[in-house]
């Protein structure tokens, strides 16, 4: 079977690959099977009905209407951790430029580029006025232990700092990855409260908007650097332009750079550079095209924001039958009628919700023709139903 692939933005050439030949990669075909994409900003797009799958090569899903997806039947999949490491390294720049004013220092040492002989004079009478504080032995605080902020807590560990992490919904598989130097703050307060460096690693909902507020600051250790390579809505301009004047932030470090906070003092604001690295380019396309792959080709779902993550393996049976659908009751029993009504065996058979919706594989051993099919697509509830031979 060949599978139509529409990209939205350039997706990394050698990810591509990775498709093989029973895949076509157009900007624009007739009714794609999927969608892949970076950037692009798919709220006002009109989704074929044909798309079974949205692949976004990176982490956030901001751009992607997900309530619209879920509706239509369409598993959207992203690629968490795939730029941890290069997010993890611009972490690393932030801090030292935050602490050791490199910036300003070497823009006052291209102003004299016209003093000849006189410039290692004046350059050792002006550097006093870029100095800062190292790293070694400062208090270091991450809130957020995903794949991202593991890195971070680790590697701030190996810089010698004293690293506390805040996370109440810590993952077992990222716990095992973090440092057992790394110590647990019972609160973002406490994290506020108590260290001189604070790197942000959550994502951006309604819950944490404007996460850092004023309160929050008012409270904060002196001198703070805070460190936002999240989003931007994390943080409250108003609280964070009151506390730098109030000397309570010292510099503010963000990957997403906006009118006011341009021309807001002490701020340094890095053009969305976090994942701008090659490797990551790849390793989130490579993450995503697996996802794809494995969702049209057996229909697992590795990775999904919007439902639940299901695998059963490739698929060995004469046919293997999936159903999008929403988390009510009676729901199997209405799918499993159908399929005894129509004589229909089933050998395996897997149910997983992420509420409000679920999703439903089945192996059976004959073949499921499309009166099976519609008679399941007919259940209130359900948005989509494939029959993978």
């Amino acid at each position: 079977m060949n599978y139509k692939v529409q990209t939205l933005n350039n997706i990394s050439k050698k990810g591509l690959k990775l498709l093989g030949e029973n895949y076509t990669v157009l900007d624009q075909p007739e009714n794609p099977d999927a969608i892949l994409l970076r950037s692009y900003k798919m709220h006002d797009m009109d989704i074929p009905a044909s798309v079974k799958f949205i692949g976004r090569a990176g982490a956030g899903v901001n751009n992607i209407p997900l309530d619209k997806c879920s509706q239509q039947g369409i598993v959207v999949c992203n690629s968490p951790g795939a730029n941890a490491n290069a997010v993890k390294e611009l972490v690393i720049a932030g801090m030292l430029i935050s602490s050791r004013k490199v910036i300003d220092g070497v823009a006052w040492a291209k102003t004299l580029a016209d003093k000849g002989e006189d410039v290692p004079a004046l350059v050792e009478k002006g550097k006093s006025a870029f100095g800062g504080p190292e790293l070694y032995g400062k208090k270091m605080g991450v809130i957020g232990l995903g794949a991202i902020g593991v890195l971070v807590a680790n590697m701030a560990v190996d810089f010698g700092m004293k690293v506390y992490g805040f996370d109440p919904f810590i993952s077992i598989d990222h716990a095992w990855g973090l440092s057992r130097k790394v110590k647990r703050a019972v609160s973002k307060e406490e994290i506020f409260k108590n260290c001189d460096y604070i790197s942000l690693h959550i994502p951006f909902m309604d819950e944490t908007k404007n996460y850092v507020n004023a309160d929050l600051l008012r409270e904060t250790k002196e001198g703070l650097r805070l460190l936002n390579f999240a989003r931007g809505g994390l943080v409250n301009y108003d609280a964070l332009e009151e506390a730098i004047e109030e000397n309570k932030v010292a510099a503010y470090v963000a990957d997403f750079p906006n009118e006011r906070l341009l021309k807001m003092k002490n701020v340094i604001s890095i053009p969305h550079l976090g994942a701008s690295t090659p490797e990551s380019e790849e390793n989130c396309a490579d993450m995503v095209i697996y996802s794809l792959k494995e969702f049209l080709e057996n229909g697992n779902i590795i990775h999904s924001v919007n439902y639940p993550d299901c695998d059963m393996g490739v698929c060995e049976s004469i046919n293997r039958i999936t159903v999008n659908h929403a988390n009510i009751p009676n729901m199997l029993g209405q799918i499993t009628k159908v399929l005894a009504d129509n004589d229909i065996n089933i050998s395996i058979m897997t149910n997983k919700n992420r509420k409000p919706w679920a999703y439903t594989m089945i192996d059976v051993d004959s073949n499921v023709g499309e009166e099976v099919k519609k008679a399941l697509k007919n259940i209130e509830g359900v948005t989509r139903v494939r029959i993978i031979k």
